[in-house]
C-alpha cells in the first residue's frame, strides 16, 4: 500500500514507497511486544534444572537437541524485528558472560507483559523505561553489595560454580568429570595483565569426536591439531618435541606471472629439476640446523620437501589452521616464523610428546605435556553425535562461569534467591521514589520474580506458595541466601547446597534485558518496506510449480 496525501488544490502526493507497511501508535506497541514476549514464552520451559530441550531441525533437516537458550535462538530463524532484539539479548548475554542466556530473555519478555499492563493504565512509555532504569540501577547495587567474594584457589567454590551452569544440561553424571577439565582448563589460562586477571577462553581449544563415553573426555596440556602427518614414512611419535612454527610453505612458489621457459637439451631440463630438488633439500636443511624435530606449517609442504623431513625423521604437518597455528604458540612457548631464514633455535617450541593419534575415523595430532601451556585443548567423546553437541555446549559454559569467577570474583546464590531479594529491595525502594515512576518500579519488581516462579512451574511445583514461602525467608535478616530447590520443592540456603553463580552473569542479564525491554516500548511506529521484486517471486514460484504439477 503507497501512503499518499493531498495539497490545498487536491493534487495527490506519494509520501511512502508502494508496497511500504505501516503500523502506528498502540498497534505498533501490541504488535513488538506481543512478538519479544513470544520468544521469551519459547525459552521459558527451558528454564532451570528441571527445565525440558528442544529439537529443532532447520532447513536442510538437521537436528539439534538443546536447552541452552543462546543455541536455541541461533537456530531459529525469526522474522519480526522485535523479535530479532531478543535474539541479540541472548547473544551479547552470550558474547560477554557465556551463560545466564534463557534468564535474560525470559526476564525482558516479562518486563514487556508488565510494562503492557502499564500503558493499559495509560502511563507514557517514557515514564516506564525511566522507572525500569532506575529500578535496574538499584538491583546492580542489591547484587554488588550480597555477592560473596571468591578466593580463585579455592576450587571447591569453582566446582560448584561449573556444576550449577551445567545442572539444566542433559550431561547426567559426567557433570563432575565436564567441570574438572573446566577448572583445570582455565586456571591454565589464565594470565595476570597489571592489577586485572584475565582468562580468555578463546585460548581453549574444544574438540568434540563421537565415540566412547562422556567419561573420556579429556584435557590435554597442550594443543590437538585435526590434521595428520603429511608422510607415510615419518615418524609417528616424538618426544622432547623441538616444534618449528612456519608461516611460509615448503614449496617451490610458481612465478606470478605466465613465464615460458624454452628447453632445448635435456641435460637443461635435468638441471632445472635438479635446482628445484636442490631448493627444496636447502630448505629442510634450514629446519634440520635450527634443531626441530616436528614442523607445523601453516601453508603447503611439496611432495619432494615431505620426502627430505621424512629422511631427517622430522614429523610435519601442513595447511594447520591460523587459530590454531596461534594456539601452538602459545602453548609450546614457540614463535610463529614467516621466513625460513629467520628460523633459529630460540624460535622453536617444546612439548614432552608430540603423536599421531586415531580418534574415531580421523587421525590427529596431539601436542602434549607443554611445560607451562598459555593454551590447552579439551577433547570430548560421547556416543551420540547430539551428546557430542550438547556436551561441548555444557563445556562452554561451565569454561564461562569458571572464567567469570576467576576474573571478577564474586558469586550470588541461584534457585532464585538472588531475584527474589532484588524485588524485596525494589519495592522498598519503589516507595521511596513515588509519583508514576514508582509503579514502573513495582513492575521491575514482580517481574524480576519470573525466574524463581518459572523455576517452580518447570519443576512441577506451585509458583504461587513457593513465591509466598521465598518472600516470606527473605524477610529474615539473614535470608537473602534463600532459593527454591527444584529437586525437594522446600526453601532452602543455596550457598550450603552449592548453587552459585558468577554475579557477573545477574549483572548483565539485567542489564540486557532491561535495555532490550526499553528499546522495545519506545518504538510507536513501524514503517516496513516492501521486499524487493526478487524475493515476491521466489514466494510465488512454489504455489505456481504446486499447481503446474497437479
Amino acid at each position: 500500500m503507497a501512503y499518499l496525501t493531498t495539497t490545498a488544490s487536491g493534487q495527490p502526493v506519494l509520501i511512502l514507497k508502494e508496497g511500504t507497511a505501516r503500523s502506528r501508535g498502540r498497534e505498533a506497541q501490541r504488535n513488538n511486544i506481543m512478538a519479544a514476549r513470544i520468544i521469551g514464552e519459547v525459552l521459558k520451559t527451558t528454564l532451570g534444572p528441571r527445565g525440558m530441550d528442544k529439537m529443532l531441525i532447520d532447513s536442510l533437516g538437521d537436528i539439534t537437541i538443546t536447552n541452552d537458550g543462546a543455541a536455541i535462538l541461533n537456530e531459529i530463524e525469526v522474522e519480526h524485528p522485535a523479535a530479532k532484539m531478543m535474539v541479540e539479548v541472548a547473544k551479547t548475554q552470550d558474547d560477554m558472560v557465556g551463560d545466564g542466556t534463557t534468564t535474560a530473555v525470559v526476564l525482558a519478555s516479562e518486563l514487556l507483559r508488565k510494562a503492557e499492563e502499564l500503558l493499559d493504565q495509560n502511563i507514557h512509555p517514557t515514564i516506564v523505561v525511566s522507572g525500569y532504569r532506575k529500578a535496574a540501577q538499584k538491583a546492580i547495587e542489591v547484587i554488588n553489595r550480597i555477592a560473596k567474594p571468591v578466593d580463585i584457589e579455592d576450587r571447591q567454590t569453582l566446582r560448584k560454580v561449573a556444576l550449577t551452569s551445567m545442572a539444566s544440561k542433559a550431561v547426567g553424571p559426567a557433570k563432575e568429570h565436564l567441570a574438572e577439565i573446566a577448572i583445570d582448563a582455565v586456571k591454565q589460562i589464565v594470565e595476570q595483565r597489571g592489577d586485572k586477571r584475565i582468562a580468555d577462553i578463546d585460548n581453549i581449544q574444544i574438540i568434540k569426536k563421537t565415540g566412547k563415553g562422556l567419561f573420556e573426555s579429556q584435557l590435554v596440556k597442550g594443543v590437538i591439531i585435526d590434521k595428520e602427518v603429511v608422510h607415510p614414512g615419518m615418524p609417528k611419535k616424538i618426544e622432547n618435541a623441538k616444534i618449528a612454527l612456519l608461516d611460509c610453505p615448503l614449496e617451490i612458489e610458481k612465478t606470478e606471472f605466465s613465464a615460458e621457459i624454452r628447453i632445448r637439451d635435456p641435460s637443461q631440463m635435468k638441471a632445472f629439476l635438479d635446482q628445484e630438488t636442490k631448493m627444496l633439500k636447502e630448505m629442510v636443511d634450514k629446519i634440520k640446523a635450527a634443531g626441530a624435530n616436528v614442523v607445523f606449517c601453516q601453508k603447503g609442504i611439496d611432495d619432494m620437501a615431505q620426502h627430505f623431513l621424512a629422511k631427517e625423521g622430522i614429523l610435519a604437518a601442513r595447511r594447520v589452521k591460523q587459530s590454531d597455528m596461534e594456539k601452538l604458540a602459545r602453548a609450546t612457548g614457540g614463535r610463529i616464523v614467516t621466513d625460513l631464514d629467520d628460523l633459529t633455535t630460540q624460535d622453536l617450541g617444546t612439548a614432552g610428546l608430540v603423536e599421531e593419534r586415531k580418534i574415531g575415523e580421523d587421525k590427529m595430532i596431539f601436542v602434549e605435556d607443554c611445560k607451562n601451556p598459555r593454551s590447552v585443548g579439551i577433547l570430548i567423546r560421547a556416543g551420540l553425535e547430539r551428546m557430542v553437541d550438547e556436551a561441548e555446549r555444557a563445556m562452554t559454559d561451565a569454561l564461562s562461569v569458571v572464567s567469570d569467577v576467576i576474573e571478577n570474583s564474586k558469586i550470588v546464590a541461584g534457585g532464585g534467591a538472588v531475584e527474589t531479594e532484588i524485588a524485596k529491595e525494589l519495592r522498598d525502594y519503589a516507595a521511596k521514589v513515588g509519583g508514576r515512576e514508582q509503579l514502573a518500579i513495582e513492575a521491575f519488581a514482580d517481574a524480576i520474580e519470573v525466574i524463581p516462579r518459572t523455576l517452580a512451574e518447570n519443576a512441577g511445583l506451585e509458583p504461587i506458595d513457593i513465591l509466598v514461602e521465598l518472600r516470606a525467608a527473605h524477610e529474615k535478616t539473614d535470608g537473602h541466601f534463600m532459593g527454591v530447590n527444584v529437586f525437594t520443592g522446600k526453601i532452602e540456603n543455596m550457598f550450603d547446597n552449592g548453587v552459585v553463580e558468577p554475579a557477573i552473569v545477574k549483572e548483565q542479564a539485567i542489564k540486557s534485558a532491561t535495555e532490550a525491554a526499553s528499546m522495545i516500548l519506545r518504538i510507536d511506529d513501524v514503517i516496513a518496506a516492501s521486499k524487493p521484486k526478487e524475493e515476491k517471486e521466489k514466494e510465488k514460484k512454489p504455489s505456481e510449480t504446486e499447481s503446474e504439477e497437479f
